[in-house]
């Protein structure tokens, strides 16, 4: 998980701010999904 948001997660369960937490989690899975799918086409091609 890269630094900046991890940063951002921990100030938004610091500050309990439920609408950020949703959207940092989203944030993540879609950057994780994208990066997987990224590794597969690539290593498909070799």
């Amino acid at each position: 998980m890269p630094q900046w948001l991890c940063n951002q997660l921990m100030r938004a369960f610091y500050n309990k701010n439920h609408r950020q937490i949703r959207l940092l989690n989203d944030c993540w899975f879609f950057y994780r999904t994208r990066r997987n799918d990224a590794e597969e086409s690539s290593s498909s091609q070799l």
